[in-house]
Order: structure tokens, then C-alpha cells, then sequence
């Protein structure tokens, strides 16, 4: 994919949202590597498996800054909203290489 870490990021998300899985998938690449504190260090099939289905828990998902800390590195802090209306943020730092996302780490916000 063309584009800045930055932007492969935000497609990510936005097809995560609209859950388009096909338009998803090519973003990641093979050896892609999931850390949360729910996950540790998952692989591509079982993240797309697990993870990627999620959203019908969400009400609302907002991406409040998405920055480039450095030539791979995106730093991304968001906020979302449960179908239960609880509120969190979240902060993810994802490495893109050659406009593949290679790693994300999820680091847990509390509740807002």
C-alpha cells in the first residue's frame, strides 16, 4: 500500500470499524505480531480471528491523535464507547514497514 505509516493506520482502523476484513487484511503483513494485555505477541490469522470482530461492542470509536513518532512508528490514542455506555482510551503503538503494519501494541486506558 502507498501512503504514510500514518495513513495505513488510519485505514486500518477504518476498515476495522466498518468491518471490511477483505480491505483489512492486505494492510497486515504476514509475520504481524498483536500485543494487548489480553494478547500475547498473536499472529496475523489468530488477531483477524479474535480481535478484528470485536466491533459490534463498540457504539462509537474516535481517533483522537494519530501520530508518527518516527519513520515506522505511529502512535495512536483513541476513544470509544460500549454498546453498555461505558467509556475508555486507549493508546496503540504500531510499527509500519514498508506499508505493512508489522506489530501493534495495545496499551489499556481506564475508564473515562
Amino acid at each position: 500500500m502507498n501512503g504514510t505509516p500514518a495513513s495505513v493506520v488510519e485505514a486500518a482502523f477504518r476498515h476495522y470499524r466498518s468491518q471490511d476484513r477483505e480491505a483489512a487484511l492486505p494492510l497486515y503483513a504476514d509475520d504481524f505480531t498483536f500485543t494487548s494485555p489480553q494478547d500475547d505477541h498473536i499472529d496475523k490469522a489468530t488477531f483477524f480471528e479474535r480481535c478484528f470482530p470485536t466491533v459490534d461492542r463498540l457504539k462509537e470509536q474516535r481517533l483522537l491523535h494519530v501520530t508518527a513518532a518516527s519513520e515506522e512508528l505511529v502512535f495512536v490514542y483513541y476513544a470509544y464507547e460500549l454498546t453498555t455506555g461505558d467509556r475508555y482510551r486507549n493508546m496503540e503503538a504500531i510499527t509500519v514497514r514498508d506499508g505493512l503494519i508489522r506489530e501493534v501494541q495495545v496499551f489499556f486506558g481506564g475508564k473515562v
